[in-house]
Formats: C-alpha cells, sequence, structure tokens
C-alpha cells in the first residue's frame, strides 16, 4: 500500500511538472483577430506543439482542425457568458438545466443515491463531497446526457487563437494534441466549445494535470464517470479544497471552485445545489 501510494505521487509529480513546463514554454504563435487567420495560426502553433513533444498523429489532428465557429462566434459575444442573472443561483440553475432548481438539486441526489460506493470512495481519497461533484457533473453534462457537439481539437485551436484568451488557452490546445497522440481522444472526437472533453467538461490541459484512473482499468479515461469524477476531485484538492469544511460563498472551499469555473454566477449555483442536497 505504501510502495503503491509513492507511486501515485510520483506520477502526479511528473503530471505536475510536464503541464507547468508547458504553460510556462515560450509561445510561437501570434492572436488572430481575423478567421481568415487561423491557418497561419495553426502553422506556428505546430511548431510550438513540436516543441513540446506532440508527434505524428497530434500534428496530423492540428492540420485537420477547422475553426470552430461556435467558438469563435461564443468569444465574440462575452455578455452571453455572463447573462442577467447575477446573484440568483437558482434561477441560474433552472436556466442551466431546463427546469427547477428544486428539480436539479432532487436529480443530484437520485445520481448520489445511485452511485453511492463511487462517490464514497472519491470522498474518503479526495476530500471532495458528492454534493459538489454531482452537482458539477449535472451542470456541465447532465450526467453524462450530453457532453458535446464541437471537435475537441478544433474547439481547443479556436479558443487559443482568439486574443481575449490568448495565451492562457494556447497550454490546452497543446495539451488536446498531446490526448489525440496518447489515444485518449481522436481528431474527431466532440466535446464542449472551448475544447472541453468528457463527464465533467475538462479542459485538456487539466485532464493532463490531475487525471486518475478510478475505475481500476489501467488508463485515465475522460468518459469514464468513475475516473472524471476523481479527476474533478483530484483537480479541487491540488488547488485548496479542505475536507469536512464548509463550501458555502465566503469560505475558502467556496473560493477554490473558481479553479473550476471562473464565473461567480456558476460557483454560486454549486454551492446553492449543494448545500441543499440531503446527506
Amino acid at each position: 500500500m505504501k510502495d503503491n501510494l509513492s507511486l501515485g505521487i510520483i506520477m502526479r509529480l511528473i503530471a505536475f511538472t510536464l503541464f507547468a513546463s508547458l504553460a510556462a514554454a515560450p509561445v510561437a504563435a501570434d492572436c488572430i483577430t481575423s478567421q481568415n487567420a487561423f491557418g497561419q495560426y495553426k502553422q506556428a502553433l505546430a511548431q510550438t506543439a513540436a516543441s513540446q513533444g506532440v508527434g505524428q498523429r497530434g500534428q496530423q489532428a492540428l492540420s485537420q482542425a477547422g475553426l470552430s465557429s461556435i467558438t469563435w462566434r461564443f468569444e465574440s459575444q462575452p455578455s452571453s457568458q455572463t447573462g442577467t442573472l447575477q446573484g440568483d443561483p437558482a434561477q441560474f440553475l433552472a436556466k442551466r438545466s431546463g427546469s427547477s432548481a428544486a428539480n436539479f438539486i432532487a436529480q443530484v441526489e437520485n445520481r448520489i443515491a445511485r452511485n453511492p460506493n463511487t462517490f464514497t470512495a472519491i470522498e474518503q481519497r479526495f476530500g471532495v463531497p458528492a454534493s459538489i461533484l454531482a452537482t458539477i457533473w449535472g451542470l456541465e453534462t447532465s450526467w453524462g446526457g450530453y457532453m458535446g457537439r464541437t471537435p475537441i481539437v478544433s474547439g481547443a485551436v479556436t479558443l487559443s487563437s482568439y486574443c481575449r484568451r490568448y495565451p492562457r488557452f494556447v497550454p490546452h490546445a497543446v495539451a488536446a494534441l498531446q490526448l489525440v497522440d496518447r489515444g485518449v481522444i481522436t481528431a474527431g472526437t466532440q466535446g464542449g466549445p472551448s475544447g472541453e472533453l468528457g463527464h465533467m467538461q475538462f479542459l485538456a490541459g487539466n485532464w493532463v494535470q490531475y487525471a486518475v484512473d478510478a475505475d481500476g482499468n489501467g488508463r485515465a479515461d475522460p468518459y469514464s464517470a468513475a475516473d472524471a469524477l476523481a479527476t474533478a476531485a483530484n483537480m479541487l484538492r491540488a488547488n485548496g479544497w479542505r475536507a469536512g469544511q464548509p463550501f458555502g460563498q465566503g469560505t475558502a472551499n467556496f473560493n477554490v471552485l473558481s479553479a473550476w469555473n471562473d464565473s461567480g454566477n456558476y460557483q454560486r449555483a454549486i454551492a446553492y445545489a449543494a448545500e441543499r442536497v440531503r446527506r
């Protein structure tokens, strides 16, 4: 047990070091303000990716990537990302889920009840409660019901090219190409418009850094619910989550939610729903 724990710590340190070096690496590609410059951006990004060890499959996926019109349109209208429901988490939940906040919370409770062993094991390992994880899962993909229709590589590369997001998202675009190299995704795998993947809609760089094989099949897979939930818990813990502590607005754990999503509306909605889940 001790040897396995030590190995796990070593592997997480290696993953962290690799992603940290990627994030700190010089970025050769320049952001673009015109969709017509996307081809030139991809050529420059290919050089950056090659310097980070992206191989043939990843480079081919980059060459095949098209500019995602939905991603570009979404980024061109930043007001659409915040909405008008400031400070009202119940309305945010209703709008996001297409139902009432009460119904959404009931579904969170049902999802936990259907997977008690998975959630218990994850909380024991990482200290993040089921109510938080199941709430995020529901907000992101309706518990795996909808994981997106945008090619992940195209979405990630398009987002990284957009000047409002550059260069923060370049490492995530390169990480998406690394995941193609590793066989975690393909050039055509679909996800969110910003290149999010799997049950919990991770950005590719976050998956590379925090991925956990929770179902014990030898590989961390964002399309395995257990792996995705455990990876989310690992990410929150790594960013300062404190086991057994409250997570309402104004607490240290609430602040950790910004590592998941930097929208105040989103953070308040997570805390609001999770606090109302029956234990």
